[in-house]
């Protein structure tokens, strides 16, 4: 290969790497679906008026006056009304916002590499109140807990910090410890969740040029490399994606390359059709753009202005996704599908996934025209927020006993 074609694929191989990308393959996806060209899901748009009523109804009851927070890791700090991590922040003396900030970058970037899908089983007990806590929450919580605990800092006299080399070295028995897993009590994912940390770790240690401008090296060290790219205070959500894959993207483990670019939350799907080398590749990046919107309100309290929030996409997650699964907008061509359990890289929870991220953004139209709002007033981290989480949660809830998803995903810990 010629150094020009190769530059040309290397470039290509880039360009998955945005909020753009996935957007255009999901759409793609959603078209192929409505000419009913899909191996695994038939489409019904005529379905989708009672998402919007499932998802109006699931805001109004979180967020009656309709002044809906962000979708972010921020919103799983608070219990019964509580929100555990400003209560602690508030009683630290930062020496400016940007120490704040990088704190904040930390606990986030730590906390969402630790969410994925922990089952219907695992639960956290909450020293404070007494609850047992199970999925998001409590994997929230559990984190917040280490985090605050000095679990991943290398000073006792600082525990708010996250050190690379600390969880670059971290102990299954140590995180196995601070999630209170047991054989009664398991989680899913814990190896390769002890594997993502220390790869985090390994990573930050390796690139203090961009972690370790204003400190030692430590994940926080983004917040300063983004506040660098930002242009008159302002900084545009789509770059903070862009970066998050960009200096994160190593971390993830086995997954696609291409021209030596690691793609990340990206799979191979036949129906999916360029005229370049990312003919069949349908970029996702679930966990990025969860962190991505988790990083917004840091940077908004050091005073910066971000921007292009809604340039961002849903999130192609089990909640969202079952949403439309149960509620009949994606209905399965077999149905034997699901008693079957799916490999996270199957045509199956591809086409899903695709499918749930185009869907969100028809979605969103429909809830803002019912509620006469734009996107500036409510943009899809809102919609998230109030939202579709919500309503995906309560309609397995509604189906299923133990709340679990319509469909059966094998998890790594890394993408659910």
């Amino acid at each position: 290969m010629s150094y020009v074609m190769a530059a040309a694929t290397e470039r290509e191989a880039r360009s998955l790497l945005s909020a753009e990308a996935v957007r255009a393959r999901a759409a793609q996806m959603l078209d192929i679906g409505l000419g009913d060209g899909l191996a695994h899901f038939t489409v019904h748009l005529d379905r989708m008026d009672a998402v919007v009523d499932a998802v109006l109804a699931a805001t109004r009851r979180s967020y009656p006056d309709l002044n809906i927070p962000f979708h972010a890791r921020w919103r799983h700090f608070v219990l019964g009304g509580v929100d555990r991590w400003s209560r602690l922040a508030d009683t630290m003396s930062w020496a400016d916002r940007a120490a704040r900030a990088r704190a904040e970058f930390d606990l986030a970037i730590a906390s969402v590499l630790l969410d994925a899908g922990a089952g219907a089983a695992w639960r956290y007990r909450d020293a404070m109140t007494g609850q047992d806590i199970g999925r998001s929450e409590g994997l929230a919580l559990a984190s917040l807990d280490m985090f605050a605990g000095g679990a991943f800092s290398g000073d006792p006299r600082s525990p708010f910090r996250v050190d690379a080399d600390v969880i670059a070295q971290l102990q299954l028995a140590r995180l196995q410890s601070g999630f209170q897993v047991t054989d009664n009590n398991p989680l899913l994912g814990l190896e390769g969740r002890v594997d993502l940390l220390r790869r985090l770790g390994q990573l930050v240690t390796s690139r203090p040029q961009v972690f370790g401008t204003h400190d030692r090296p430590r994940p926080g060290g983004l917040f300063d490399h983004l506040a660098a790219r930002a242009a008159n205070g302002a900084i545009a959500a789509p770059v903070i994606l862009a970066e998050v894959l960009s200096q994160l993207g190593p971390i993830w483990p086995s997954r696609l390359e291409l021209a030596g670019i690691p793609l990340g939350d990206c799979w191979r799907h036949g129906a999916i059709k360029t005229d370049d080398a990312t003919t069949g590749l349908v970029p996702l990046h679930k966990l990025s753009q969860w962190l991505s919107y988790s990083l917004i309100e840091p940077l908004q309290r050091a005073g910066f202005d971000v921007t292009d929030i809604d340039g961002l996409t849903g999130l192609a997650e089990y909640r969202n996704g079952g949403l439309f699964v149960d509620l009949d907008v994606l209905r399965l061509r077999d149905l034997a599908d699901v008693e079957r359990s799916h490999a996270v890289d199957s045509l199956l929870v591809v086409e899903w996934r695709a499918l749930t991220v185009a869907l969100l953004d028809r979605l969103a139209e429909h809830v803002r025209a019912r509620l006469g709002r734009d996107r500036t007033s409510l943009p899809l981290a809102s919609i998230l927020e109030g939202g579709t989480w919500a309503a995906g949660r309560a309609a397995a809830f509604a189906r299923r006993p133990d709340g679990a998803p319509p469909i059966k995903v094998i998890s790594d810990g890394t993408v659910f």
